[in-house]
């Protein structure tokens, strides 16, 4: 979708409208957004056109019967502020992208339904207290079950064979989360002849002068974790890939689109389009508590073959024949 198609989609749906103005059109219901991403993102464009387009399909239709009220985060210290703005218009429900979104709605509001989307670790998080039955004011779709991030090396191994120790970023504030990861690729990491090192990220300044260090020796990769650190450090972390050149391997899309080398993960845009069915379900009536949470049914190869090219590798065949976007 062109960035243009995309502020079009968005016209009607702005957030800012006049409360007076708002109230005038009766019958109409309201859904709120949080999503912890810049707007103008390319991949954020596609997420929410594939939403809207979902609602479409079950007979919403922005401006004459229902509203959407945006609220973009790229900066994660601004979440709690426009968690609280979204909820003080007082939406019938919200679709929250992503843990730190949920984290900063949960803190704030346990009543407002919510569907969110690419969240990890539902359960473990707090966020439901089952995946069965939620149980509570949310429910939504999950990324991943963490045994698949043993695939990350994997592909890894394939697109630069030669590696021979692998830097794993983790994120010391996604409790379980990333050490479950962690564990799934530890698991695989000897059939494969790969040693691993686990990396904290935190700040700029620490994946800086951790990833350079690593980088001084020959044979070396990278793993990203699926959390939401290593989603706000994004460029930086592909910036020193690609300037150390470190073959690497990432959990999302998201990171490919933005100059990574491969990603093996969920189909977040496929995510978004299935939330539109449950958002239409909450407006007609039905409780989050009572929709199990779903976990992903597609997922997709990206490879970056620019990148590769820049890091001098030659990507198998075989790897470009199952993958599901090839961006040259």
């Amino acid at each position: 979708m062109k960035r243009r198609e995309f502020i079009t989609l968005l016209g009607g749906a702005a957030a800012g409208w006049p409360v007076a103005a708002r109230a005038e059109q009766s019958g109409i219901r309201r859904i709120g957004v949080l999503v912890n991403l810049a707007a103008d993102n390319s991949e954020v464009q596609a997420r929410i056109g594939a939403f809207i387009q979902g609602l479409q399909e079950f007979g919403w239709s922005i401006g004459r019967n229902v509203r959407i009220e945006y609220r973009w985060a790229s900066n994660q210290n601004d979440l709690s502020r426009y968690a609280a703005e979204l909820l003080a218009l007082a939406p019938d429900v919200v679709l929250a992208n992503a843990n730190p979104s949920m984290d900063a709605l949960r803190k704030l509001n346990r009543a407002t339904p919510i569907v969110f989307v690419a969240v990890t670790d539902p359960v473990g998080s707090g966020f439901v207290q089952s995946l069965a039955q939620p149980g509570g004011n949310a429910t939504g779709f999950t990324t991943a079950e963490f045994g698949m991030s043993g695939k990350w090396l994997e592909l890894l191994k394939e697109i630069a064979p030669t590696i021979k120790r692998v830097a794993v970023l983790q994120d010391p504030t996604s409790g379980s989360s990333s050490i479950a990861q962690f564990a799934a690729i530890q698991a695989v990491a000897p059939s494969l002849g790969v040693d691993l090192l686990s990396l904290t990220l935190q700040d700029d300044r620490q994946i800086n002068e951790g990833v350079t260090a690593f980088a001084r020796s020959p044979n070396m990769g990278l793993i990203a974790t699926r959390t939401g650190a290593a989603i706000s450090h994004r460029d930086l972390i592909v910036e020193l890939a690609l300037r150390l050149r470190l073959p690497a391997v990432y959990p999302l899309r998201l990171f490919v689109t933005a100059g990574g080398l491969s990603a093996y993960g969920p189909d977040i845009i496929n995510e978004y389009r299935q939330a539109a069915s449950y958002v239409h379900r909450i407006l007609r009536g039905e409780k989050p508590a009572d929709l199990p949470v779903q976990a992903p049914t597609k997922y997709e190869t990206v490879i970056n073959l620019k990148t590769a090219k820049a890091l001098g590798l030659d990507v198998p065949a075989t790897v470009l024949a199952r993958a599901d976007e090839v961006i040259e």
